[in-house]
């Protein structure tokens, strides 16, 4: 059998805790036979026992393939683009993370029928808690708006409800690059059980990303124990260079990164991608003045969609960019994270 199965993914990623939590295996897997539980500190999925490839002798490989954890390490901080733009949306959205342009991109899209489904991530606004979704209408993405940087399940999970369960072609990702790697693998892979996965994605958002908080030890661990702050009085979270936390009563508070240090998913220490070298749109706040979005557009696919929330009037653009900043950040993580 040339092709590897997850018996190997999890010799090689799994138990050597390299594992992202991205949840692309969760999704591919024909047999859905892998899993993550929930609970503090889940670093990496579980398995039925049960695998085409191993236990059949079916060729298969597909949570394998597209595991973003086992190819080549990106050593490049802004990587390639056609164009640094800095933007905004030009209506109201109230969980806005810096200027909601994605949101007004994505909202567009929507709209104009770009694309018919977004997986991305959305959470308990009494819990905090994350969970992946789909969201089909402009209305509910603008409602549920904005960053989480804390993970409970995998990023990706509900790829596999948005594109094989209910049968939409034209899905947007949106996500970190991990979430990135990954969907960048599915659309290159020649692995037939992926096709229909590839098929599907139009459109891939990547985010800054920095590292993952686990939920349970951020959340209920670190700010409710030590900084007696109640996840319903968070109003939003906010990280560039420490965690900034807004509370419902406009009352902020600041916790350094170091404090937080035994909350960081083990697989997020060995990432050096902090611009989502892969997306067709990178995003994030770091490099543009304050109430825009940064937005590093790397393919034809990625202008398109930004052309057309400009000629609609969802986002204005603004050609100054600081990509000291971001290079700078960038090239901490690389050198953070890179393998000895």
């Amino acid at each position: 059998m040339a092709e590897k199965s997850y018996l190997d993914l999890k010799k090689e990623v799994w138990d050597t805790h390299k594992c992202s939590g991205c949840g692309a295996c969760v999704a591919v897997c024909p047999a859905d036979a892998l899993s993550f539980a929930e609970g503090e500190m889940v670093i990496t999925p579980q398995s039925t026992g049960y695998c085409k490839q191993a236990t059949d002798n079916v060729p298969c490989g597909a949570c394998y393939d597209v595991c973003p954890r086992t190819g080549d390490w990106p050593q490049e901080t802004l990587g390639k683009y056609i164009e640094l733009l800095s933007a905004k949306a030009t209506f109201e959205i109230p969980h806005r993370q810096s200027g909601g342009a994605v949101t007004a991109i994505l909202a567009n899209a929507l709209d104009t029928g770009l694309i018919d489904a977004v997986v991305t991530v959305t959470d308990d606004p009494w819990t905090l808690r994350p969970s992946s979704t789909v969201i089909t209408k402009s209305d509910v993405l603008i409602t549920d708006a904005g960053s989480r940087y804390s993970w409970w399940v995998p990023l990706l999970a509900a790829l596999k409800e948005a594109s094989i369960t209910r049968k939409y072609t034209k899905i947007a990702v949106i996500g970190v690059p991990c979430v990135v790697q990954a969907t960048s693998r599915i659309r290159s892979s020649n692995n037939d059980l992926l096709r229909p996965f590839a098929k599907s994605i139009r459109l891939v958002i990547g985010l800054f990303c920095t590292e993952t908080f686990d939920y349970a030890g951020l959340i209920n661990g670190k700010l409710q124990k030590k900084y007696h702050i109640s996840p319903h009085e968070i109003k939003k979270l906010d990280v560039k260079g420490k965690l900034d936390i807004l509370k419902q009563d406009e009352s902020t508070i600041s916790v350094s990164l170091s404090d937080l240090e035994d909350t960081i998913r083990p697989g997020c220490k060995i990432c050096t991608d902090f611009t989502s070298l892969n997306a067709d749109i990178s995003a994030g706040a770091v490099g543009s003045p304050a109430g825009y979005t940064t937005l590093i557009i790397r393919s034809d696919i990625g202008k398109g969609f930004v052309e057309s929330a400009v000629r609609n009037r969802k986002i204005v653009t603004d050609s100054t960019i600081d990509t000291a900043a971001i290079e700078k950040l960038a090239s901490s993580k690389i050198k953070k994270n890179s393998r000895k």
